[in-house]
C-alpha cells in the first residue's frame, strides 16, 4: 500500500451530509431488522417461514432495480433518494401504531417486506448512481471505505437489538425509532448542493412514447453490460457469491436457536450470543475500513488481491460451526477484514469505470442479479436446513461461492484485471 494523496478533500459538503444522511438511517434500520426477524422466527417457530420472510424482502429485488435503472438515469437522483426516505418514515410509523394495538399477521407482514423491499431496491439504485458525484476526484476509494465501515458500525449494533426484543418484549418501540431515522434522514438528504447533470446526456426522446423510450433505454443498458467484459464477470460473480453467502448466513441464527444446549456454558442466551459473535464480521469490516482509509492499494495488486479474498471466504464460511465461540468470533474478524477489501475494491473499480448516464441501468442490472442469487440462496438454504443440519448446508453453499469464484473471476482474469487494475 501507499499513501499518496489526491490534491482535494474527500469531507466536502456533499459528502459530509450524505455521510450523515446514511448513518441516521442506518441506526434505526439494523435495530428494527433483526427485532423483527427474531419476532417472526419466535412466532413461526419455522426455519423455512424465517427464510420465507426474509426473501419477500428480497422478491421486489428481481424486478424494480433493473426497471426502475433507464427511469433514474432520466430524473433526478437526488429527490428519489429523500422521497423514498419520507416514505419509509411514514411506513415504519404506521407499523409501530398497528403492533402496539395488539395486531400481527403473518400474511400482513409478509406484504410489509415486499413494500419495503420495493422502497429499498429503488433506493439502493439511486443512491449507488448518486454517490460518486458526492466524492472529489481520487477519493472514491476512500470515501467507499468510509461508507463501508459506517455501515458495519451501524450493523454491530445487532446484539442491542437483541437485547432490547427480549427486553422490550416487542418491537414497536424500535420502528418508532427507526421512523424517526429515517425522518431526519431524508431532511439531511435535501440539503445535498450538487446540480445532476446526466440527465442532459440521455438520449432524446425522438417523439416516441415513454413505454418506448424506457424499452430503448433498458436495451442500451443491457447492450452496454454484454459489452463489458470484465463488469460482465464480476456481476455474474456476485450474483453466485450472494447465492451462497446469503444461503449461509440464514443458517446462523437457526443453528445457534436450535442447538442452545452447545452454548449452555456461557452466561448469556445463545441467539444473543450468537449475534455478539457475528458482530465480530463488522468489526473486522472496521478494523480493514480504517486500513483502506489510511493507505491506498497499489493499482497493480488490486486484482491479485481480490482473488485471493475470493478464494478464501468460502474456506472460512465452510468451517465457521465447526469452531468453538473463540474460534468462530476470530473467523468472523477476518471475514469481516476480506469483505470489506472484497467490497472497497469491486464498488470503486465498477462506479469509477461506468459513466454517468449509464450508471442506473448498470447498478438496476448489478441489484437485480445479486438479488437474484440472495433470493435463491435464502429459500433454497431454508428448505435443505428442514432436511440436513445446517453444518452441511453451509459447507454445499461454501463450494458453490468457491466454483464462482473459479468459473468468473479467475478464467476471465484478463478482463476483470484491467477493470481492477486502475487508479480510483
Amino acid at each position: 500500500m501507499d499513501t499518496k494523496k489526491p490534491s482535494q478533500g474527500l469531507w466536502t459538503w456533499d459528502f459530509t451530509i450524505i455521510t450523515v444522511g446514511s448513518v441516521i438511517s442506518l441506526i434505526g434500520g439494523v435495530l428494527s431488522s433483526f427485532a423483527m426477524s427474531m419476532m417472526v422466527l419466535d412466532y413461526t417457530g419455522s426455519v423455512f417461514l424465517y427464510a420465507l420472510f426474509n426473501a419477500t424482502y428480497q422478491i421486489p429485488m428481481l424486478a424494480c432495480p433493473v426497471l426502475a435503472g433507464p427511469y433514474l438515469d432520466r430524473m433526478s437522483r437526488k429527490k428519489v433518494i429523500y422521497r423514498l426516505d419520507f416514505l419509509s418514515a411514514g411506513m415504519f410509523a404506521g407499523l409501530a401504531l398497528l403492533l402496539r394495538t395488539g395486531w400481527f399477521s403473518f400474511p400482513a407482514l409478509l406484504c410489509f417486506n415486499l413494500i419495503r423491499g420495493s422502497v429499498d431496491s429503488v433506493y439502493m439504485v439511486a443512491y449507488d448512481s448518486l454517490y460518486p458525484n458526492l466524492v472529489e476526484e481520487g477519493n472514491l476509494s476512500k470515501a467507499y471505505s468510509i461508507s463501508g465501515m459506517l455501515q458495519s458500525i451501524m450493523l454491530m449494533a445487532y446484539p442491542l437489538g437483541a437485547i432490547a426484543y427480549e427486553a422490550l418484549g416487542g418491537v414497536e418501540p424500535l420502528f418508532a425509532i427507526n421512523a424517526v431515522c429515517f425522518f431526519a434522514a431524508a431532511c439531511f438528504e435535501r440539503c445535498v448542493r450538487h446540480v445532476e447533470t446526466h440527465m442532459d446526456a440521455a438520449p432524446p426522446a425522438d417523439g416516441v412514447g415513454a413505454l418506448k423510450r424506457f424499452g430503448r433505454d433498458l436495451r442500451e443498458g443491457v447492450d452496454y453490460i454484454a459489452g463489458e467484459k470484465g463488469l460482465l464477470a464480476v456481476t455474474l460473480y456476485f450474483m453466485f457469491s450472494n447465492f451462497a453467502g446469503v444461503g449461509s448466513d440464514q443458517m446462523f441464527l437457526p443453528f445457534f436457536r436450535n442447538h442452545s444446549a452447545l452454548f449452555a456454558t456461557w452466561p448469556v442466551a445463545a441467539v444473543t450470543l450468537g449475534a455478539i459473535v457475528s458482530t465480530c464480521s463488522e468489526a473486522g469490516r472496521v478494523a480493514g475500513g480504517l486500513l483502506h482509509y489510511r493507505f491506498r492499494l497499489p493499482a497493480a495488486n488490486r486484482f491479485p488481491v481480490a482473488m485471493a479474498v475470493y478464494t478464501t471466504l468460502p474456506f472460512l464460511y465452510g468451517v465457521l460451526l465447526f469452531l468453538p465461540v473463540p474460534a468462530m468470533a476470530a473467523v468472523f474478524f477476518l471475514y469481516g477484514v476480506l469483505g470489506v477489501t472484497s467490497y472497497n475494491i469491486r464498488i470503486a473499480a465498477t462506479q469509477s469505470y461506468l459513466p454517468d448516464e449509464k450508471r442506473a441501468r448498470f447498478n438496476g442490472a448489478y441489484q437485480m442479479l445479486t438479488s437474484l442469487g440472495s433470493l435463491c440462496g435464502t429459500l433454497l438454504a431454508g428448505w435443505l436446513a428442514e432436511i440436513m443440519p445446517e453444518r452441511a448446508v453451509i459447507l454445499l453453499f461454501s463450494a458453490v461461492g468457491l466454483a464462482a469464484a473459479w468459473l468468473f473471476i479467475f478464467r476471465r482474469r484478463r478482463e476483470v484485471a484491467i477493470l481492477y487494475n486502475r487508479e480510483v
